[in-house]
């Protein structure tokens, strides 16, 4: 691919070679989108992840010397070669970033696109899968739609460099060098097609279509199945943070959950009554465990009226009544919604009657307008006019055809035989945007309705833009394995790094026992009975208190706290602890949320987003950073039981942690003070999880509370200070449960620990809204060994001050000013 000749334009550069059109655009200095095509240029199709436009009057040049092309902004500049039109990445002092190929990179493949023929000679029959109600439809004609493209974007990356991204996915690899990725929705895949490189550049397809990721024996690329044109942004940092922020400038803000999201959520498959319900949140309350919602899974429809947006009223006979008992015991509740409905309900008849079904006759067409319109209208019919508080979008990929069998299909397999069952009834352009699409309506609806509520929607598939709607995803139904429990830390990271900052797991794994499917693979048949799964239950649940969303939920065992003992034991204590330490670490929690949405921050984080210049902590799979204080280090593996009860020898109580250069480290635990640079061997028996604060931090810390609730009537608070640096922390305020705070209505506190000076800035408030504590005491503790540690949140050694929004100066060692 020649060069020929090349055309300046108000944003960037249109290159015209022997094998298409280029086109460059500068959306800001930072942010350079490419397209490639055959053809004309098509007229710009809307995107259903880009919301941005270019930002009007970026400076960019172009520069042309015998054997190049380089368009050249503030931030990098892109060089193209004119022989092959490959293009060499770099900032703006020179060092390359990344490159393709000196043959070029970009390739353009043209396919045929066929869409589905239903007529009367199709067949449907209803089957029920261990994940549902499916429609399997028989005699489906194809028929061919239009022409389109594969496309394959081609990289030589960098010897050190590490890959994240693209999404939640099973395998557990952090670093994706030298690994092969399948890009495709289905359970246990959450895709979003973006990458984020330590060289500090990210790459983001504008793409809906199966994709697969390569760095192997095949080559180093990005394919796609199908598009009208090669389509990416190259997005420039060079820090991680930037680069998500980066990404939201284009795909959009992340709006506030409400606070109650973050405290503990109890679930299970299922609560089958509304009694049952209402019984398991008053024994929270009654053995003073904090609890802040509980989940209703699927099967709560009446009779086999499958995705049926309403409550059995033999099993739930007074829904408004249920959820105003739950809210007057401080409790949310979240209800599991489906795309699809079967058997002629209600919510079905009427969809069918619209039209609004796709060729099974059973899956709403989420990409229609007035399909989610009715969705919604249903939903909020049946569930949120009579108080519901979240959603939970089941089966948000809701259509499979692996999820059967005893033996695993080889990935190539699931790959063939997953995207060919959505290509059924989907435009095989978009398979991977249903996701995206079913959350737009949740949300659009609900906002259409109110304002006193925030949407939450808990789902179990991903796309790039889809943060904009209020979701959070899980990783699908998982099984109880060690070392899917490590693997899950990976997934996680790789998540959010994508710019999607809420993601979660079902603590103690979906599936726990086994059965003869091959997703149904625990270890622990006799559930939380035995003494291996109650081990694993633990480690898993210390792990849960550090994601963004902590919800205990799965099949085969109760998973209430007290199934796993009574008070006084090793089990039920521990779990019972790192609920409490949550509820502690609520203000920190709910003012990242705060930053989330103000700042573009990411509360998970990989470790390469502060310590990008430590190489070692690359290809760390099993450690990751709780905001910018803590460093989460979950233990994997046993050390007191296999499954069946079988004690273990014993053992090293331990596990290796890495901690970063560039900052000490104090033990959360015991105070102990580390330097980094180091791997030190942390204690970790069951009742500990190794974690670890950053020198120079400032961690809010609550008092014990029962629910997010009472956070909002109790006034003091602990600052615990761990020295070395210079910290601040901004302290975020609001109603908890309003969209009030998109109008200003929110109050922040800058606090700044002077480490020279041993003096704590506590800052003027800012801001206000209507329920504001106007005086605040707070606690302040300097972290020794002496003070400041682990969960109880005693204030012996502390500074106590009373706070009424006028600046303060504390001399730690002296007196107020």
């Amino acid at each position: 691919m020649r060069v020929i000749s090349y055309h300046t334009q108000p944003n960037g550069l249109r290159i015209e070679t022997s094998e298409g059109t280029l086109q460059l655009v500068a959306y800001t200095a930072s942010i350079v989108r490419v397209r490639y095509t055959w053809e004309p240029p098509p007229p710009a199709r809307e995107s259903l992840m880009i919301v941005a436009q270019p930002v009007p009057g970026v400076v960019y040049r172009v520069l042309e010397t015998p054997r190049t092309l380089v368009f050249i902004t503030s931030a990098i500049e892109i060089q193209i070669q004119k022989e092959t039109a490959a293009f060499v990445y770099r900032d703006r002092q020179g060092r390359v970033l990344t490159r393709e190929p000196e043959r070029g990179g970009k390739t353009l493949t043209p396919t045929p696109v066929f869409r589905s023929i239903f007529d009367e000679t199709t067949v449907r029959a209803d089957v029920q899968s261990s994940d549902g109600a499916r429609v399997k439809v028989e005699g489906v004609k194809q028929v061919l739609d239009r022409q389109a493209y594969h496309t394959r974007l081609e990289f030589v990356w960098s010897e050190g460099e590490a890959l994240y991204g693209l999404g939640s996915h099973e395998e557990g690899f952090l670093n994706l060098r030298g690994t092969h990725q399948d890009l495709y929705q289905e359970n246990l895949k959450a895709v979003v097609p973006m990458l984020v490189s330590t060289n500090g550049y990210g790459i983001l397809l504008d793409c809906y279509s199966l994709m697969t990721f390569h760095d192997d024996e095949q080559g180093s690329f990005l394919w796609s199945d199908i598009q009208d044109e090669l389509d990416f942004y190259f997005l420039y940092g060079p820090e991680f943070d930037q680069i998500i922020q980066i990404f939201r400038f284009l795909t959009g803000k992340v709006p506030m959950l409400p606070q109650w999201v973050f405290g503990y959520l109890q679930s299970k498959e299922r609560y089958r009554s509304q009694e049952e319900l209402l019984a398991v949140v008053k024994e929270y309350r009654r053995r003073q465990i904090p609890l802040d919602g509980i989940v209703l899974d699927w099967h709560s429809w009446p009779g086999d009226l499958w995705g049926q947006k309403s409550l059995d009223p033999e099993r739930f006979p007074r829904l408004a009544a249920m959820i105003e008992e739950l809210h007057r015991l401080g409790a949310r509740l979240m209800v599991s919604i489906w795309p699809t409905m079967r058997n002629h309900g209600p919510n079905h008849r009427e969809m069918l009657e619209h039209g609004f079904l796709l060729g099974d006759q059973a899956t709403y067409n989420a990409f229609d307008e007035q399909a989610r319109a009715l969705y919604w209208k249903q939903a909020n019919e049946g569930f949120f006019s009579q108080g519901v508080d979240a959603w939970w979008c089941d089966c948000t990929e809701p259509f499979e055809a692996d999820w059967t069998g005893e033996t695993r299909p080889e990935s190539e397999e699931r790959r063939r035989i997953n995207t060919e069952e959505a290509k059924k009834y989907l435009d095989p352009q978009y398979i991977n945007a249903y996701s995206l699409q079913h959350s737009r309506g949740i949300y659009e609806g609900q906002r259409l309705s109110t304002s006193s509520k925030r949407v939450v929607n808990l789902t179990r598939s991903a796309y790039a833009g889809q943060q904009r709607y209020g979701t959070i995803t899980w990783s699908g139904d998982i099984s109880a394995k060690w070392q899917t429990l490590k693997q899950q830390i990976a997934a996680g990271i790789n998540f959010c790094v994508t710019g999607l900052p809420y993601w979660t797991a079902d603590i103690g794994a979906f599936f726990v026992g086994k059965k003869d499917l091959w997703f149904w693979d625990g270890d622990f048949p006799e559930g939380c009975e035995d003494l291996g799964y109650r081990e694993f239950y633990v480690r898993f649940f210390q792990y849960g208190a550090f994601l963004p969303l902590f919800r205990s939920h799965g099949t085969d065992t109760p998973r209430e706290v007290w199934r796993f003992g009574e008070p006084g034991s090793r089990f039920y204590d521990t779990l019972v602890t790192f609920i409490r330490l949550r509820y502690h670490l609520l203000p920190y929690l709910y003012s990242l949320a705060a930053r989330v949405t103000q700042e573009d921050y990411t509360m998970l984080r990989a470790l390469a987003f502060d310590f990008r210049q430590d190489p070692r902590v690359y290809n760390i799979a099993d450690q990751y950073l709780f905001g910018p204080a803590f460093l989460v280090n979950p233990v994997t593996e046993p050390m007191y039981y296999l499954p069946g009860s079988q004690p273990l020898p014993p053992r090293s109580q331990t596990r290796q942690v890495y901690l970063p250069a560039g900052s000490d480290w104090y033990d959360f635990w015991t105070g102990r003070r580390f330097s980094g640079a180091q791997t030190v061997e942390a204690d970790a028996p069951l009742e500990i999880l190794p974690l670890f604060v950053r020198a120079g931090s400032i961690v809010p810390f609550g008092p014990a509370i029962q629910s997010s609730a009472e956070a909002s009537r109790n006034s003091a608070l602990q600052l615990r200070i761990y020295q070395g640096q210079d910290a601040t922390f901004t302290l975020y305020e609001d109603e908890g449960d309003t969209y009030h705070y998109e109008d200003g209505a929110f109050s922040t506190i800058a606090l700044h620990w002077d480490d020279a000076q041993q003096r704590l800035h506590i800052g003027e408030r800012q801001g206000a809204y209507a329920s504001m504590l106007v005086t605040r005491m707070f606690s302040l503790l300097v972290v020794s060994e002496q003070q400041g540690t682990g969960v109880e949140s005693s204030s012996i050694g502390a500074r106590e001050i009373i706070y009424d929004g006028d600046p303060l100066i504390v001399e730690m060692s002296g007196e107020l000013k």
